[in-house]
């Protein structure tokens, strides 16, 4: 153990409200004293053991479940006692108090957790993957955010460090005999091995991008001109009357969003209103908001009435930002004489039936990559993403270099960067500043 900390922290560990049971939580160097002023005497370590928690007048506060953990085998690296009383919010405010007057202090948020990283018993990407966890809206991101705490991610993340680091020392090795007659930069392994690492981080980059939209979702914005069955769509989706729906264009007049569970993947669903010219001051306030909604969507699901002209429809499609990408929805198939087939591009569909909505589904899946089952997903977040993106530009950055010029120097200068943006990831290279931010976006316990 590598103990960062003198100090005790403690904090209840279960959230706010009244339950069966209530945690209250302690970490760090006075576990030991506490334990006995409270419990009389601390059970065996790793051991449950039903005890009175008793408070400065040797009165009964509670009685509860006591369980201890020894340095270096806990959580957080440290001693830790976990004190499992009834879950009201009395009972463990007057815990909690005990314990504070006998030294400890309040945790921080996601303090816990970052007394666990700083003690070697978990890496960063782990830490973040806890939260990622409690937060988890769906299975699929729950057992993606299981995998990457058992370490997926990070074994990924220093398989690739490994084979850099290997390949910075040649190069640098190389670098200290330039009056050698053997060109040690010519060596074709050093080509190879740089592009093999460029494949590796590609894989890692599309798995890491699929594992935070299993975290984070997609957002959906519906559009259409009025009347196309948006609404219908917005409901179909939902499975429940969301939105109101008439024969009558126009009758969506601002944004309304929904979230829903895909099969796994959490969707941000934004319905607007039918997009046309109008002099009504209400609908073009709306369909200005329905452009506006454009700028926050991973993808635009464009609907077309197949039972009407489809040019003047899909002539939205011009209008829509280059960076969005866009899935037309030909709905109305139920009444319309037109058919087509779903692919890629477009996809053929009932809101009112239903038909073709399992097509919808999977069109929507297969546009960001992901796969039915996300067997071996991992979740990752965006500064994930961002190292991942940095460490990409400096392999194909050091291999030009390489290639052009033989230009070691500043191949070496792009392994090391590139070893640096690998490191934040699991926390070998981080500032204190984006730890402070990053676990305090933890909750208060963990």
């Amino acid at each position: 153990m590598n103990s960062h900390n003198t100090d005790t922290i403690c904090a209840v560990a279960t959230p706010a409200g009244s339950g069966g049971v209530g945690i209250v939580r302690i970490s760090g160097p006075g576990v030991t004293l506490i334990g006995r002023e409270i419990l009389a005497s601390l059970p065996e370590p790793r051991n449950a053991k039903f005890s009175s928690f008793q408070d400065g007048a040797g009165s009964t506060i509670d009685s509860g479940i006591a369980l201890y953990f020894k340095s270096p085998h806990s959580f957080t690296g440290e001693d830790v006692l976990e004190l499992q009383a009834h879950g009201g919010p009395v009972v463990l405010n007057l815990l909690l108090k005990r314990v504070l007057s006998l030294g400890a202090r309040l945790a921080r948020p996601g303090e816990f957790s970052e007394r666990a990283f700083l003690n070697d018993k978990l890496d960063l990407a782990q830490a973040e993957a806890i939260a990622d966890l409690i937060e988890s809206g769906t299975e699929a991101s729950a057992r993606a955010a299981q995998r990457s705490l058992q370490g997926v991610f990070s074994r990924q993340v220093e398989g690739i460090l490994e084979s850099l680091v290997a390949l910075r020392i040649h190069v640098e090795a190389a670098m200290d005999f330039p009056d050698e007659e053997i060109d040690f930069l010519a060596d074709p392994k050093i080509l190879a091995t740089l592009e093999s690492l460029q494949l590796k981080v590609s894989d890692v980059q599309q798995q890491a991008h699929q594992g935070q939209l299993l975290k984070d979702g997609l957002t959906l914005a519906i559009i259409g001109r009025p009347n196309s069955g948006k609404s219908s769509l917005l409901n179909a989706l939902t499975g429940r009357d969301s939105a109101i729906v008439t024969d009558v264009p126009g009758t969506t007049r601002d944004l309304v969003r929904e979230q829903i569970n895909m099969d796994g993947l959490p969707l941000h669903l934004i319905d607007t209103a039918g997009i046309r010219d109008t002099g009504d001051q209400v609908e073009a306030e709306g369909v200005r908001r329905a452009r506006d909604s454009l700028r926050e969507a991973d993808l635009v699901l464009l609907v077309v009435d197949a039972g009407s002209d489809p040019e003047d429809q899909l002539a939205l499609k011009a209008e829509l930002p280059s960076a969005v990408p866009c899935l037309v929805v030909f709905n109305k198939t139920d009444i319309s004489d037109r058919s087509g087939d779903s692919n890629g591009e477009e996809v053929w569909i009932s809101a009112k039936t239903g038909a073709g909505m399992g097509g919808l589904k999977s069109s929507i899946r297969n546009r960001f990559g992901l796969t039915e089952s996300n067997e071996g997903a991992f979740t990752a977040r965006t500064r994930h993403l961002d190292a991942l993106a940095r460490v990409s530009t400096s392999l194909e950055t050091g291999r030009r270099q390489l290639v052009e010029h033989q230009a070691g120097e500043i191949l070496a200068e792009e392994l090391r960067q590139a070893q640096h943006a690998l490191g934040e990831i699991t926390g070998k290279f981080t500032s204190e500043d984006m730890l402070g931010a990053i676990f305090a976006s933890f909750c208060i316990g963990k």
